[in-house]
């Protein structure tokens, strides 16, 4: 039995619509000698089946248990043929590769001008949609083609397409440099997590700064803007200046509305630049342009013009749906977010086979946080037990940090006293491994461990003086980002006035507003 679940033919037969299954046996029955064939056989059964049976499938006599892996490779590569030709799946990028293959093909026969017409319609498209990779891979053909096919205006055409090759490869390497970059500070995010100290920031600002390559802003496209606006984003976010992740997501954002064409040829890049954006609005507390601007991305989603496949689908799914629980966590009105629960995890099961475990921790993370918010702590817990007990998980740290913090206040709240003393523990032990204690959560810790030896009537007491040893910190360069992942004094001024923790968020809401 194969697990079908991590088996890519099966996962790829179950992602097909109904549309893209028509076309596939349509392309099958090209050829009436197809009609028959194993590999439709096998697609087939797949089909309709509800899990992979290997031993099923040999014992049907669709093929031999010593063929069946070369068979399943066989369709594996026919389903992608199928889908390449599918007009779902093409896009300008995809015509001007197959103008390049086009022209290729009549140059290998011998047809350089038919060749040379072709690549020149390509080259204009390419570069009028800024698909300057594929533009230097044509200018680089049509050289070739040149010395071949000579002509009366060599000359002029061997400078042309000189100072051609030279700009596009410099674009190319400016763009190189500048996702790279990115790439780099993304990866150092997801492996050290945000700055937690002035050294920390030292290194981080010397490492961008050195590596960021000069530029000249009148020459940079639509691309180089894009990755340099990346580029600052992710040093932002990582010394969490929030108010410049505003700045360059914005910019980003901003930058597809100036181009709208581009959204279309670049829709994932358009998500991720509102996702940013939107966290950035998030993280600076604008719940104004928060829903503004959560309200402008859906409309531009739902337009007819927007893109639609199956993995913005899911980018969809995971944007939209994290900013509308990020409103409600604003303003406090946890109770009107929790229809947004069922769909969530309808939403999980539906597109299971393309999300990944991280981002499904962080939904559970953020329903957690709704209950909580709700009062229903035992809702809370079991959602944070989630991330908490996934072991084969490398997920990010600073999550699994706070989900650990929240579920230890939540057992308080939920006076689940027994569970307490070994959840300090382990909790305790999990961040000391992962060397990541920052300063609200060892007051919070050292509180909680010191809550039996309190009396009754000494608990306000020790809320307030919590309290104002974390205030502290809500402004602190290093230490803020705690109070997003976990409104900690909103809890504390909630205990200390006996009054429910929805209601002291609607209240500071309120006050920003004004």
């Amino acid at each position: 039995m194969t697990n079908d679940q991590k088996d890519p033919l099966f996962i790829l037969v179950k992602s097909l619509s109904k549309s893209e299954k028509r076309q596939f046996k349509v392309y099958v029955g090209r050829l009436g000698v197809n009609t028959d064939s194993k590999f439709l056989a096998l697609f087939n059964h797949l089909d309709k089946s509800e899990k992979l049976d290997e031993e099923l499938i040999v014992s049907k006599g669709i093929v031999k248990k010593q063929q069946l892996s070369n068979l399943k490779a066989h369709l594996y590569k026919q389903i992608l043929i199928s889908l390449r030709l599918s007009p779902l799946h093409q896009n300008v990028r995809s015509q001007i590769r197959e103008q390049l293959d086009f022209a290729t093909i009549l140059y290998h026969k011998g047809l350089y001008k038919q060749s040379l017409k072709i690549l020149d319609k390509a080259k204009t498209v390419a570069k009028e949609n800024e698909e300057n990779n594929i533009a230097y891979e044509i200018v680089e053909l049509e050289k070739v083609i040149e010395t071949q096919y000579i002509t009366r205006s060599i000359n002029s055409r061997a400078d042309e397409l000189t100072i051609e090759a030279k700009m596009l490869s410099m674009k190319n390497v400016l763009t190189s440099r500048l996702s790279n970059l990115s790439l780099q500070l993304y990866g150092l995010m997801i492996k050290s997590g945000y700055v937690r100290n002035d050294r920390e920031h030292k290194e981080i600002t010397h490492y961008f700064e050195s590596k960021l390559p000069k530029y000249d802003w009148g020459l940079l496209g639509f691309r180089e803007k894009l990755w340099l606006y990346k580029a600052h984003l992710w040093y932002s976010f990582m010394v969490q200046d929030f108010l410049s992740c505003y700045k360059y997501s914005k910019k980003w954002v901003d930058l597809f509305y100036k181009h709208p064409k581009m959204i279309t040829l670049n829709p994932v890049f358009f998500l991720r630049g509102n996702h940013y954006l939107l966290e950035s609005l998030y993280l600076i507390q604008d719940k104004t342009q928060l829903k503004l601007t959560l309200r402008k991305l859906e409309e531009t989603i739902q337009s007819d013009d927007f893109p639609v496949d199956d993995n913005i689908e899911v980018l969809s799914f995971q944007f939209i749906y994290n900013n509308r629980l990020n409103i409600h966590f604003l303003e406090g009105t946890f109770d009107e977010g929790e229809y947004l629960v069922e769909e969530i995890l309808e939403n999980i099961i539906k597109y299971k086979n393309r999300l990944d475990d991280h981002h499904i921790m962080v939904l559970y993370y953020k329903i957690g946080c709704l209950y909580f918010g709700m009062a229903n702590h035992k809702k809370c817990i079991e959602y944070l037990s989630k991330i908490i007990n996934n072991k084969s998980l490398k997920m990010r740290e600073d999550l699994m940090c706070f989900a650990r913090v929240l579920s230890l206040v939540a057992h308080y709240e939920a006076g689940m006293d027994y569970y307490l003393e070994s959840q300090l523990k382990e909790t305790y032990r999990f961040l000391i491994k992962m060397d990541d204690l920052h300063e609200v959560q060892k007051e919070m810790i050292k509180f909680l461990r010191n809550l039996g030896d309190i009396f009754p009537h000494q608990i306000k007491d020790e809320f307030r003086k919590l309290h104002k040893t974390l205030k502290q910190y809500e402004d602190h360069p290093y230490e803020k980002r705690a109070f997003l992942y976990l409104d900690i004094l909103s809890w504390l001024e909630s205990n200390i006035q006996n009054r429910p923790v929805a209601d002291i968020i609607k209240e500071k809401s309120q006050k920003l507003a004004r």
